[in-house]
């Protein structure tokens, strides 16, 4: 964390870095006898990122919309610093920040005057704090500009300003990054890494798995209403079963056909470079460099391939023992 971010850090007022700020408790929908969110418990600290990842239909919205009131959940409840969001709603919602799909913004107008607009609709924000949300989200330059001239990009920056107009403990936001090229992305992450430094709690829900993973600290993982998994992106993926080798051999793609052949190789993939991803028999290396040798395919390097957040996303989902 850079100086700056630091010191914004250690002078916060209403709380330190890693204190938690939202909790959901036994978090549950249903619709008749449809339950849509099962018992989902959530938890964001001060300075995180947490991934709210899932298939379509896991309930990710459902539960989203529940955090921030628009949906009574039918068992469970919501807490912003412990305090119950059914019971104190007008204290802690101002606590919140969202942006829910593409921000409605004033086309026509530039960006201090959509700030001063959705200001307005907060019950008044200081030209000082509409000042502070453009240097935030690098938009200085251009406040004067028509919005309809801007780039995705800075449309997702604009929109990510007006949730921060109350400065809100938590950001929420679904899918920030939806649209936006390399360049976007990457200073989007920026935007969105420094405001954790500044002690915001952030909830990023996003079908984007590789970006999760380098934006991230957090991740959880709902499938069919149900969380399946909730860790840091470090223990996740040190932690995960799904070991594979990255090998190179003569003739691989009469080799992929037969290490597709066996239970531990049915996920056995090539790269655009010719290389195979693959498990092996017993996850042992010795064990895969005896079968290449034996089935006359010579092993010109067999080397640890470290597990990605989309192939363990896809593992959790696809395992039928994670339903219920």
């Amino acid at each position: 964390m850079h100086q700056e971010a630091q010191a914004v850090v250690h002078t916060l007022g209403n709380g330190q870095q890693g204190e938690t700020v939202l909790d959901t408790i036994d978090l549950t929908k249903a619709y008749g006898q449809r339950v849509v969110v099962d018992h989902v418990n959530l938890s964001v600290k001060r300075g995180e990122i947490l991934g709210f990842l899932g298939p379509n239909g896991a309930g990710k919205t459902t539960t989203i919309r529940m955090i921030l009131g628009l949906v009574t959940p039918t068992s469970g409840c919501v807490e912003i610093f412990g305090q119950d969001l059914a019971e104190y709603a007008s204290e802690v919602l101002p606590r919140i920040g969202a942006l829910i799909e593409a921000p409605a913004l004033y086309l026509h107008a530039n960006a201090r005057q959509n700030l001063r607009a959705f200001g307005a609709v907060l019950g008044g924000v200081s030209e000082k704090r509409i000042d502070e949300v453009l240097e935030l989200m690098d938009l200085r330059a251009r406040e004067k500009d028509r919005v309809r001239t801007f780039s995705l990009g800075m449309k997702q920056r604009l929109g990510i300003g007006i949730a921060l107009l109350n400065d809100p403990d938590i950001l929420i936001l679904d899918e920030p990054a939806n649209g936006l090229d390399p360049m976007g992305m990457m200073e989007m992450r920026d935007r969105l890494r420094d405001l954790a430094g500044r002690g915001k709690a952030i909830l990023i829900s996003s079908h984007m798995l590789a970006e999760m993973q380098q934006l991230c600290s957090h991740v959880a993982i709902i499938k069919q209403g149900h969380l399946v998994k909730e860790a840091s992106i470090y223990e996740l993926i040190s932690q995960s079963s799904h070991q594979e080798l990255i090998i190179r051999v003569n003739r691989p793609a009469e080799a992929l056909l037969v290490l597709r052949a066996y239970p531990w190789g049915q996920t056995a993939r090539m790269t655009p470079d010719g290389a195979i991803i693959t498990g092996a028999p017993n996850n042992q290396p010795a064990a895969l460099a005896q079968f290449l040798i034996q089935a006359n395919f010579l092993p010109e390097t067999i080397m640890p391939h470290s597990s990605n957040l989309e192939q363990i996303f896809l593992d959790l989902i696809n395992d039928q023992s994670t339903g219920r």
